[in-house]
């Protein structure tokens, strides 16, 4: 099994253990992942340019069919931008047109043969949590028994639900069973499917800090011990709301960080 690796511009930047966790889990289950010269998802130009938007995501795109690949992506927001993009070059002949033309400059060509798909749907295919797994729960060895966690799915992940396409915008269970799966016990939590606040923390900070501080104190009243995330911009907001404190509140770990301990990595190969 063989994947373009989309990291998008905040893991290298600012959460390499996204990436070091991600690759290090991967490779344990047998995954190859190929580096391709992929640059921003198109995100940042959504609100500026949509031609803008699409282009540099169509880009993308095009490097994974050239190499004939899949792209795969720890980014939900990643995910949701490329996914995006897609849906309007389907929808939309006169900007698929203006794309191709923009991409032929480069020598590259977008016909949608390259599909995305975030981490967490491909590990509930291969560690068991999903019928016809191809690597068995087995490869889970050193369970977190007694472990309570929250699941912090991320608005990218679920919405909108016809371009995410990723589970129930309304009652996910994914990531409860990925959960599951490493022998923690999933909390269920009010405020889970609430935004992060990330997006607001620069327009208007005051109310950004206070979704961010209500969804953590949610996540204590409701038993949680740690707060598990699948996108880089929520475990930073996460990270930045309780940084200064002698111990974060609530302590925030990557799936890919957990699900890693459970299988017995060393704690260095997973940012640890």
């Amino acid at each position: 099994m063989k994947y373009a690796l989309f990291l998008g511009c905040k893991i290298p930047s600012r959460l390499p253990a996204y990436e070091a966790s991600t690759r290090a889990v991967l490779a344990h289950l047998g995954v190859t992942l190929v580096d391709l010269e992929f640059t921003c998802c198109g995100y940042p130009a959504r609100n500026v340019s949509r031609d803008g938007f699409v282009v540099s995501a169509a880009r993308n795109l095009a490097l994974a069919e050239r190499a004939g690949l899949d792209v795969l992506t720890p980014c939900t927001c990643c995910l949701g931008t490329l996914r995006h993009a897609q849906v309007l070059l389907d929808e939309d002949a006169p900007l698929r047109s203006r794309v191709a033309q923009a991409l032929a400059a480069d020598g590259l060509a977008w016909s949608g043969k390259a599909a995305v798909e975030h981490v967490l749907p491909l590990l509930a295919r291969l560690i068991g949590t999903n019928k016809g797994a191809t690597v068995p729960a087995a490869a889970v060895s050193v369970p977190r028994t007694g472990l309570r966690v929250a699941a912090q799915y991320g608005c990218h992940a679920l919405r909108p639900a016809n371009v995410a396409r990723f589970d129930n915008p309304m009652a996910p269970t994914i990531f409860e069973t990925l959960i599951r799966a490493t022998g923690a016990t999933p909390v269920d939590w009010p405020r889970r499917l609430d935004c992060c606040g990330d997006p607001l923390h620069e327009g208007n900070p005051p109310l950004a800090e206070h979704m961010t501080r209500a969804k953590i104190a949610d996540a204590l009243a409701s038993g949680a011990e740690v707060l598990c995330t699948a996108c880089p911009h929520c475990h930073l907001r996460f990270d930045a709301v309780q940084s200064g404190a002698p111990d974060p509140s609530l302590r925030t770990l990557l799936y890919t960080q957990l699900l890693g301990q459970a299988m017995g990595l060393p704690a260095k190969s997973l940012g640890l």
